[in-house]
């Protein structure tokens, strides 16, 4: 149109603006890059993120090494033991032995659990429990040497840095939930919720996969510091120092040696306190730290117990004339009574009881019915399948049990009557309990009313 000032676009159609052009979005490394140059530029803030602020001379690649060489063994030492008392429980056998649902691919490595040597269970589970204790010193040191490095300033300068920072927090976090639900469980003392063995089984792998990675950033420096020697302290702002050595450090009032001998102290101070629970006998008496009131006194039955009957809901009239076992298998059945069984052939066998918790007791000669003549009642004596344990108890935690074959064939394996020439207490089983050679305890079940053989539980 004349006049316009703009001229007519072919077809009549006005000229459309120009679109806006599109913000160009910087890769998130570059904005990391920057948000890192910005943090460094304004420096840390007031508090423990200056590396003034924490003033100990002791700090140091040497003291540092010199801990986590030693957790590095103790705490593989500790894996291997706590997958091992996993594998006692023989949880693919059977959903009333696992307490650990969904674990999927974290069961690798189980296998049926042996019976021989008869003192296994007690071994590994012993010097799991002992030597956790035990290393309660040396993580508390170890987290003592490294607190600064918790907070560096910037918290994150790369990808790398800020794996290396999540697997520290996985690992300080991991680390301090596995050894207070272990200790809680040690003292039986179950304040957290839901399961032990769940919590204690998951918490372990979080902390172990952290552990790793860890060792994986940190052992060669490790092993270069330690070697190295406790004279050498590099200076704050070198590479070596790793961030753990202070800028203005305070005149020292103990050596690194003393440091190391005063750890060392704690951690041997906890073992002889603790290990008596574990080896039995006499020494439980230097177990100032097992649970105390367990032992129900001397005699025959004087051994310690976990459960109670009154504590396990069992009845007066669930032990009396009344009480019956049955035996199922094969389509048979066969009801005894005591005295039934006590005119069957008597065996007897010499075995400790030993529990999750890291007590045990010494062997204790007990003397009942071969699980394998109790099969061959309902006609599986020769080749005894698993078998599914059952007790009176009402309700809580392993009130059944399922033993697999090799256990179930053992000779030593049974149902007993009696233990050190008396019958057993009510606290200890009576009328009936299993005995099983390398087993845990809680596969020791009290107060049997039934066994079922063969059959899927």
């Amino acid at each position: 149109m004349a006049g316009s000032g703009e001229r007519d676009r072919p077809g009549g159609l006005p000229k459309r603006p120009a679109a806006p052009a599109k913000p160009v979005r910087t890769p998130l490394t570059e904005r990391l890059r920057e948000a890192v140059g910005r943090a460094r530029s304004a420096g840390p803030p007031p508090g423990p993120t200056r590396p003034g602020f924490w003033c100990s001379p002791l700090r140091g690649p040497w003291l540092t090494g010199v801990f986590g060489l030693v957790l590095l063994a103790g705490v593989t030492v500790l894996f291997v033991t706590g997958l091992l008392s996993y594998a006692a429980y023989n949880p693919d056998l059977a959903v009333r032995n696992d307490q650990t649902q969904g674990k999927g691919w974290l069961g690798f490595y189980l296998f049926t659990w042996p019976t021989s040597p008869y003192w296994l269970y007690r071994l590994t589970q012993g010097v799991h429990t002992v030597l956790g204790v035990a290393l309660v010193p040396v993580l508390l040191a170890k987290l003592w040497s490294v607190i600064p490095k918790l907070f560096e300033w910037p918290p994150l300068r790369s990808a790398a840095h800020a794996l290396e920072r999540l697997s520290l927090l996985l690992l300080v976090g991991g680390a301090g939930f596995t050894f207070v639900t272990g200790i809680l469980n040690i003292q039986l003392d179950y304040v957290f919720p839901g399961s032990f063995y769940t919590l204690h089984f998951y918490g372990a792998w979080v902390f172990m996969a952290a552990f790793v990675v860890h060792v994986a950033f940190r052992l060669p420096r490790a092993v270069r510091a330690v070697r190295a020697g406790r004279a050498f302290q590099p200076t704050p702002d070198s590479e070596e120092a790793a961030g753990l050595v202070s800028p203005s450090p305070a005149p020292a009032t103990i050596s690194r040696r003393g440091a190391l001998a005063m750890v060392g102290a704690g951690s041997l101070a906890l073992l002889m306190v603790t290990a008596g629970q574990s080896i039995g006998g006499w020494w439980r008496k230097t177990a100032l730290l097992a649970p105390h009131g367990r032992d129900p006194g001397t005699g025959p039955n004087g051994f310690q117990i976990n459960k109670t009957a009154a504590s396990s809901g069992i009845r007066p009239s669930d032990l009396g004339p009344a009480w019956r076992l049955t035996v199922r298998g094969a389509g048979r059945q066969e009801v005894l009574t005591r005295e039934m069984l006590l005119a069957m052939p008597q065996r007897e066998a010499d075995l400790p009881i030993a529990c999750v918790e890291g007590w045990s007791t010494p062997d204790q000669r007990w003397s009942g019915v071969r699980l394998t003549d109790l099969a061959a009642l309902v006609g599986l004596g020769s080749d005894t399948p698993q078998v599914l344990v059952e007790s009176v108890q009402r309700g809580g935690s392993f009130s059944s049990v399922v033993l697999a074959a090799n256990q179930a064939r053992d000779g030593r394996s049974l149902l007993a009557l009696r233990v050190n020439g008396a019958d057993l207490s009510p606290d200890h089983g009576y009328p009936a309990r299993v005995i099983i050679p390398a087993a845990p305890g809680v596969h020791h079940t009290k107060w049997v009313t039934r066994l079922t053989f063969g059959e899927p539980a």
